[in-house]
């Protein structure tokens, strides 16, 4: 597994390189920009990543300072990420960055020191260094979309989102489960074209429910930074359609998703 936990661990570091070079030139007023989640400007999206990033660590590494994480989220459950974002978000953006930059190379290598086969508590099922990595890889991958938006850039979409699409498919029961419904049982096929060009598949050959389309338009889409009228996607299989109409690849409770554009 080392392996393969190395390799979305340099995936994980690129894509944080990639946002740390988009907000490091900014001026304190622009850290103040709004971005499409409702009441969280540049800076919150930010403080979001490095609170998780040190709550990652310490389910890693500190069970007492995990422990104590957990009876504070129990006293708040609804609004501890809401408000540990605002307040990360409310002092010095350079004081912000660097505590980013610290927890995102901290929690690399308290990863690496996670045994094989160990699983580490989180808010929802424990996770394995791989899986955890891959969460944080999704996280930073969607957030850093949101900042990228407010700020009218584009971003570089790159074969690094595999990561992102092999945790959508992995989540279609958690999805269903999200919504109260009790997913189908059998598994769809999907296949997607990468950036590269590459196509990307899972599930057998043979399967009569299909998803298809970009992996860029899937991506958007289990981390509900579009609407399913929005994508190229094309369902086969009244299941499939389902599944993509409340796919969400985050843990929580369903997620609001966007509105179609049309």
């Amino acid at each position: 597994m080392t392996g393969l936990l190395d390799g979305i661990l340099a995936d994980l570091a690129a894509e944080g390189e990639a946002l740390d070079a988009l907000v490091s030139p900014l001026g304190d007023d622009a850290w103040r920009t709004p971005t499409p989640a409702e009441g969280w400007d540049v800076a919150t999206q930010v403080a979001h990543l490095a609170w998780t990033d040190e709550a990652a660590v310490l389910a890693a590494t500190d069970k007492a300072g995990w422990d104590a994480l957990v009876l504070e989220a129990l006293d708040d459950p609804t609004g501890i990420v809401d408000r540990a974002a605002r307040e990360g978000g409310a002092g010095s953006p350079a004081a912000l960055l660097e505590r980013w930059r610290v927890g995102r190379s901290r929690l690399a290598a308290a990863l690496r020191e996670v045994p094989d086969g160990e699983r580490m508590p989180w808010f929802g099922p424990p996770m394995s260094a791989t899986s955890m990595a891959t969460a944080r890889f999704m996280e930073t991958w969607a957030h850093s979309l949101d900042v990228h938006e407010a700020l009218g850039a584009a971003p570089d979409v790159t074969d690094r989102i595999r990561h992102v699409a092999h945790l959508g498919v992995r989540t279609r029961r958690f999805s269903f489960a999200a919504h109260g419904r009790e997913a189908p049982a059998a598994e769809p096929r999907v296949e997607l074209v990468a950036p590269s060009g590459e196509t990307w598949v899972w599930g057998d050959e043979g399967a009569d429910q299909r998803v298809t389309g970009s992996a860029y338009s899937f991506c958007l889409l289990v981390t509900q930074r579009i609407h399913r009228d929005d994508t190229d996607l094309v369902a086969v299989g009244d299941d499939a359609e389902a599944w993509l109409r409340i796919a969400q690849c985050f843990a929580g409770p369903p997620g609001e998703g966007r509105a179609a554009r049309g």
